[in-house]
């Protein structure tokens, strides 16, 4: 190696032992701002609307590229009078560029996240039945905790389109096709075939899938069409088209047809645990009974969600976890609604009968 360019490596090396405590942070804080600087302009293809965007000058937004350029000893950007445009270069770089940015963003979100209170006014969309009787009770106590959060909620069993509507938060039974959404299991969803004491004392009681037919069936509309019963039997799942003398897309009202006794229905018992406690509904078909589409939190997609989602959803699977207050009821309470049934249409009791 020529002696000068020795000199001029240890000159170099000299040079970078003398600097000052931070000045290498600070220097790769400059670096992070041209790096800034370039994803802009390479993404809006303009020094002058980078510029905007940004809130520097022009004539800083094309220092910063020539700096960056000549740092790396590339070209990034092809300039001409009417557009700039990517290098290949620059488009490797730049592609680079922009998960180091987003990396950046994820660190300062998730301690953000973790640090700041929910603040700021929250969106939700609601199912009807379940969002009145069990998110809002959680609601009203979050509101008095986190003082600084207001809330917007809508009430509709119909799936709505949460980024064109501005949601945070969605409460869904069952998922969606939407790719654009991330969603968060909250608790699952039981449902029970039921009806009346009433209805089982004039049409008797079906003890099969099959026997169904012979009476009326109460349907929930969803997406203009009555649900399907499903159930599952020796391992095999099975659907049951239904008829019977009342249908409706609100799931309160065909629960109070149902203890009109206009006939048998499939109830989620979120809706109907303190009727099967109190005897007004007695369960029928449990040992194939199926579980619906489970309960899930659904907001679009984002690295990080803000503190005032993540609080929220934290604060459901609090109340809901490890199983929901409405399920407890059932379990406690089932075998001995039975009970009482079977007694008071004159059938053994095998409660009874085991105690014996």
């Amino acid at each position: 190696m020529p002696q000068s360019d020795k000199r001029s490596i240890i000159k170099q090396k000299g040079q970078r032992d003398r600097r000052r405590p931070g000045q290498g942070r600070a220097m790769a804080i400059d670096r992070m701002k041209d790096i800034n600087v370039f994803v802009h302009v390479a993404d809006a293809k303009s020094f002058t609307a980078a510029a905007e965007r940004i809130g520097l000058s022009r004539s800083a937004v094309g220092k910063s590229i020539v700096r960056l350029e000549d740092r790396l000893g590339v070209r990034l950007l092809q300039r001409t009078t009417r557009s700039v445009s990517l290098t290949g270069e620059g488009t490797a770089f730049h592609e680079r560029c922009v998960r180091l940015l987003a990396d950046l963003d994820e660190a300062e979100m998730a301690m953000l996240s973790h640090s700041q209170a929910p603040r700021g006014r929250l969106r939700l969309d609601l199912p009807v039945s379940f969002g009145r009787l069990h998110v809002l009770p959680i609601l009203n106590d979050f509101m008095r905790k986190w003082p600084e959060i207001s809330i917007s909620a809508s009430f509709n069993d119909r799936y709505v389109d949460l980024i064109d509507e501005g949601v945070d938060l969605a409460i869904r039974i069952g998922g969606s096709e939407d790719g654009r959404l991330m969603s968060r299991l909250l608790a699952p969803h039981r449902l029970v075939t039921c009806a009346s004491p009433a209805y089982f004392a004039s049409h008797g009681k079906p003890e099969n899938i099959e026997q169904l037919a012979e009476h009326s069936c109460l349907a929930f509309v969803h997406g203009g069409r009555p649900v399907e019963w499903r159930f599952s039997e020796n391992g095999q799942a099975r659907s049951v088209a239904i008829n019977g003398r009342f249908a409706a897309t609100n799931a309160e009202a065909l629960r109070d047809a149902t203890l009109a006794g206009y006939g048998i229905a499939r109830l989620a018992t979120f809706l109907i645990s303190d009727d099967l406690r109190a005897g007004r509904l007695i369960p029928i078909l449990g040992h194939i009974d199926a579980d619906g589409p489970p309960i899930r939190a659904a907001y679009p997609s984002s690295r990080h969600l803000s503190p005032k989602v993540r609080s929220f959803i934290d604060a459901l699977l609090d109340a809901w976890r490890p199983e929901p207050p409405w399920d407890q009821a059932c379990v406690r309470t089932n075998s001995a609604v039975d009970s009482r049934w079977r007694m008071s249409f004159g059938e053994p009791d095998p409660l009874r009968r085991d105690m014996r």
